[in-house]
């Protein structure tokens, strides 16, 4: 059996990328957002001015990251909320796991975040026993499976509505050809007890905004809204890349996140929250927590090439648009960012001996870039990740002598035309045959060289 993530990527890939039934889901799904985000995106007057300006901010917050943290930790305090930072996510657990201690906490409602599931944060609790249970409709539906989010933006994109009919009859005893809305009603009645009865909300957030020491929000289901407003306490876990300069700026990233996510003009619910309830204010925690998680951010931000690998505003394009995400679908790449983003910044913050064979799983075609709202180059990106992994010496010994030995054949005529096609056939037959792949047939190389046909006609005609 597979025991390390490469080898356990291309057999569950080469499993997901044959499996029909999985592909006809994905690709509905996913057809039915492009359809979205092609309406949605031409709303803009100006598109690429739009996305633009959204890489020149993101440039200038990451150039001068150790300015604006402080700025955002020292606007937020004032407002009375706290600050944690975390290195790794073995620091935001533990940190997280004090504060809920010290209120003795029994049961957390979380809303959608790629931050926690980075941290394992909900194994985490459920290990200590603590209750935590997530309140976004598709997190919800995985969770119930004890599955992780398929997609950045909608975590049960894999399933069809007869899969999640038949979770809830067998859950909830609901009919098994129940309707979407039927569905979608149960969940709100089971969760709404859920909100009323936590001890602390948990949530990710969109963006940091330095100015006004604030988290942005944004949500199509107002599940967030009840996981902040209810419990005394609220806890966010942010991503130290996540910050903006200023509150004016979410009037751009707000529109290309929901245009590009999923075509939306804006997300249904968004919210501005700065700190715990202040005086003569009705809603809102009693206390705030914001951890700021690094990660492994601080290592692809060390990455020349790679940095801007860090704009990332979490839209999902860049997998909606990918042909490999499209045929082995999102578990496959078994980390928590998936897709083109994922398989570029996984190698930095995990490891780039464990994880650089995600920089391969590109056809490099481009679309990726083509899409990103804050035009990062994440195909070329990937190059970069790859070019990095054969100069640390973390090719196969053979992968390295197979390509030793080509580049000196193949820059040199006289070799290349010294053996004919069928040595050459058995070469490739009996070196490449697996590499190659079983479903694909091996081209077939002529008996004589372009080089040597040339000179042979060039002869007759003398």
């Amino acid at each position: 059996m597979a025991s390390n993530p490469a080898s356990i990527f291309q057999t569950e890939s080469e499993s997901k990328a044959f499996d029909l039934n999985h592909r006809k889901i994905i690709n509905y799904n996913i057809d039915k957002y492009n359809s979205a985000v092609k309406v949605g995106i031409a709303r803009f007057n100006n598109l690429e001015n739009s996305k633009r300006k959204g890489y020149g901010l993101k440039w200038k917050i990451m150039e001068n990251l150790d300015k604006y943290l402080p700025e955002f930790e020292a606007n937020f305090q004032r407002k009375g909320g706290k600050v944690i930072w975390a290195n790794d996510e073995e620091e935001a657990r533990q940190e997280i796991w004090k504060i809920l201690q010290e209120v003795n906490a029994k049961k957390v409602i979380k809303s959608k975040s790629m931050t926690t599931e980075e941290v394992g944060l909900n194994e985490f609790l459920e290990k200590n026993g603590v209750e935590s249970i997530e309140s976004d409709l598709g997190e919800y539906i995985v969770q119930l499976l004890g599955q992780k989010p398929y997609h950045i933006v909608t975590p049960a994109m894999h399933l069809d509505l007869a899969s999640i009919a038949k979770l809830f009859n067998e859950r909830f005893n609901t009919p098994i050809d129940a309707t979407p809305e039927q569905l979608t009603l149960k969940a709100r009645e089971l969760l709404r007890e859920k909100y009323l009865q936590a001890d602390v909300g948990i949530t990710g957030a969109n963006f940091l905004i330095a100015d006004t020491g604030s988290i942005a929000l944004t949500e199509n289901e107002g599940n967030i809204r009840l996981s902040t407003t209810f419990p005394k306490i609220h806890i966010a876990i942010v991503g130290i890349e996540k910050l903006i300069p200023s509150l004016l700026d979410l009037d751009l990233y707000w529109p290309l996140l929901s245009s590009h996510g999923t075509g939306q003009n804006l997300t249904v619910y968004n919210s501005i929250i700065g700190g715990p309830r202040q005086a003569g204010e009705t809603d809102g925690p009693e206390k705030m927590y914001v951890v700021l998680l690094d990660n492994g951010r601080t290592n692809v931000l060390a990455q020349k090439d790679q940095r801007q690998a860090l704009y990332c505003i979490r839209c999902g394009a860049c997998l909606n648009a990918c042909p490999i995400y499209k045929n082995i679908g999102g578990h496959t790449y078994n980390t928590t960012y998936s897709g083109p983003i994922g398989s570029m910044i996984t190698p930095h913050m995990k490891g780039m001996e464990a994880f650089k064979h995600l920089s391969y799983a590109s056809s490099l075609c481009g679309k990726c870039t083509e899409v990103c709202p804050v035009k990062i180059d994440i195909h070329n990106m990937l190059l970069a990740n790859r070019r990095d992994a054969v100069k640390a010496g973390l090719s196969p010994t053979m992968e390295r002598i197979g390509w030793k030995v080509f580049s000196n054949v193949i820059t040199r005529r006289s070799l290349v035309d010294k053996f004919g096609g069928k040595t050459k056939n058995w070469f490739l037959r009996n070196f490449f045959r697996k590499n190659w792949g079983k479903h694909r047939d091996l081209p077939v190389v002529a008996e004589k060289s372009f080089s040597k046909q040339w000179k042979e006609r060039n002869q007759e005609n003398i």
